[in-house]
């Protein structure tokens, strides 16, 4: 009797409406019984009479209200739920469509087990509220996107067998004034009944930054006054759960680093627990490999481990879009066993992009050739955490070229000697083409991520914020120069700090200049092969610095070897 109460209450609109089409249909069909009884009753002329009529007006009859009918009911029940507030959220999503089991969840080990507590407690209330608690109401997942947010609260549902209804940011943002809150409303008003009838509920907001942003003063037009409601009816709504103990738990999922967020939400009592989802680390790369791998038919020299320690950096959506794209390299080959080969065309194409249809001439080749070279030459020889894998004169993502380098292990911060290695790669370019050419090209500088960009963000972070400067000068001076009402900073001491800037950049630039004069027949060859293959990769790299009898610094002198 509960259930049936709970279900007219979530669903009273509905019942009247079929109710009305039911009593509808009826007397239609009781006066089309009438109407036929009289028409027999007339004579033969008067029915040919009225049947050609009717034959004219019949199919317009019938157009009309094909168009017409379902335009006013669902108009009526679009304004009857307050917009789009009814259509979001108002069914309970099918059991079979978030049937992601726990073991399924691979590469968050760290945020699935802050994730199985979570389980725990909603599983078990008993437990909850043996030792006095209450259970977790709100849960914010946070970290960059493909990592797997949605699929762990899919997860959790399934592991706790509850009800999922989900949306995304964005359909609480409208264009008038109230959506947003009436969308919000209707949303927890049906969590509250699903967890009547199913002992709970979860509701998972995907991108919740798309309304959580900090509340704003009205400026015109609205927008901030539909913002400020929506976040306010939000607020209400959490808070509301805590008067009545119906197991109604929230979890959502953002992008943005939490200060971006309104500190109502995230304050404590509402979100309770944060889950900082990361990107996975080389064990858990191994095992997003395994696992993708299994699904399809692999060559045995397909290995995981190595595929796990070349795709650093990747996330798991990384992973899978980089075992997808193998399977359709080999479906092209009309073959139905994926290669190594594939695997690692599938990674160029993941990490680098298609190659580009942009046609050098013969001169750009050969300085493009030299410009590369430059940066291949130094990273093997000075760098020392990066190894060489890659290096291309054949145009990706708008870049005539380009050295692709990958850290020996997973490094979290930078010291001294790992940044001047970074600016001396940068500037190899620079030096490499001034010794060839006795002149420099445009691709040493001209925008974000250029070399001389990299160069100079990396030497001006060194001085004005890592105290790493010639001068001795200490301090974060960055963050105080940004203070524009009242500027911290002197123009002397500015003056002092830029020139150590420019002191750490003539020291980079005269140092490769020295390495390059000296390795000159190196930075030939590796130009040369370059512009013979087009491309080299790792193997190949490795031949023509071992042909010189040069080590990649990198790699430590071994015991035995000294």
């Amino acid at each position: 009797m509960k259930r049936l109460v709970i279900y007219l209450k979530l669903y009273w609109l509905r019942i009247i409406f079929a109710t009305i089409i039911l009593i509808g249909i009826y007397f239609t069909i009781q006066f089309l019984i009438y109407c036929v009884h009289n028409f027999n009753m007339l004579e033969d002329f008067s029915k040919r009479q009225i049947s050609g009529q009717m034959a004219l007006l019949l199919p317009m009859f019938v157009l009309v209200n094909l168009i017409a009918l379902p335009i006013m009911l669902g108009m009526q029940y679009y304004f009857m739920q307050g917009g789009l507030a009814g259509s979001m959220g108002r069914e309970k999503l099918d059991r079979e469509k978030v049937n992601v089991h726990w073991s399924e969840v691979i590469g968050m080990e760290s945020a699935k087990r802050e994730a199985w507590e979570l389980v725990k407690l909603l599983k078990d209330r008993h437990l909850v509220k043996v030792i006095g608690g209450k259970i977790i109401k709100g849960t914010m997942m946070i970290g960059p996107p493909g990592c797997g947010k949605t699929y762990l609260a899919k997860a959790i549902a399934t592991e706790c067998g509850f009800p999922f209804l989900s949306a995304v940011g964005s359909e609480f943002v409208g264009i008038f004034i109230g959506v947003g809150a009436a969308r919000m409303k209707s949303m927890f008003k049906q969590a509250r009944a699903l967890a009547k009838m199913e002992g709970g509920c979860l509701i998972f907001i995907d991108e919740i930054d798309s309304f959580a942003r900090p509340r704003q003063a009205e400026r015109g037009f609205g927008g901030a006054t539909d913002h400020n409601a929506t976040i306010n009816q939000f607020l209400t709504e959490l808070d509301g759960l805590r008067k009545t103990e119906n197991n109604v738990v929230v979890i959502a999922a953002t992008n943005v680093p939490e200060n971006e967020l309104d500190p109502a939400i995230m304050r404590s009592g509402r979100f309770d627990r944060k889950i900082h989802i990361t990107l996975p680390n080389l064990e858990e790369r191994v095992e997003l490999f395994k696992f993708y791998l299994n699904r399809i038919k692999c060559d045995a020299s397909v290995d995981a481990q190595l595929l796990a320690r070349k795709a650093l950096w990747f996330t798991p959506s990384d992973i899978d879009s980089m075992v997808r794209e193998a399977v359709l390299i080999a479906l092209r080959d009309i073959r139905d066993v994926i290669s190594t080969k594939d695997i690692s065309e599938a990674y160029d194409r993941v990490t680098f992009g298609l190659k580009a249809n942009i046609t050098l001439s013969e001169k750009e080749k050969i300085w493009t050739a030299y410009h590369e070279a430059g940066h291949a030459v130094i990273s093997y020889l000075t760098h020392p955490s990066n190894d060489v894998i890659k290096a291309s004169i054949i145009p990706h993502k708008g870049n005539l070229g380009f050295v692709f380098q990958r850290p020996t292990e997973e490094l979290h911060s930078s010291n001294r000697e790992h940044l001047l290695a970074n600016i001396k790669v940068s500037v190899a370019s620079f030096v490499a083409e001034q010794m060839k050419f006795n002149s420099t090209s445009s691709g040493v500088g001209g925008g974000r991520g250029s070399d001389f960009d990299t160069a100079m963000r990396i030497a001006h972070a060194m001085v004005w914020q890592y105290g790493m400067g010639k001068s001795g000068l200490l301090g974060d001076f960055h963050a105080i120069s940004t203070q524009q009402e009242l500027p911290l900073v002197s123009e002397k001491t500015k003056e002092i700090l830029d020139h150590d800037v420019q002191d750490i950049l003539q020291s980079c630039i005269k140092e490769v200049r020295e390495i390059l004069t000296a390795k000159n027949e190196i930075l030939e060859h590796f130009a040369q092969e370059l512009l013979r293959k087009g491309e080299l990769e790792y193997d190949e790299i490795e031949a023509i610095f071992n042909k010189f009898g040069a080590r990649a610094a990198s790699r430590p002198i071994q015991s035995n070897e000294i």
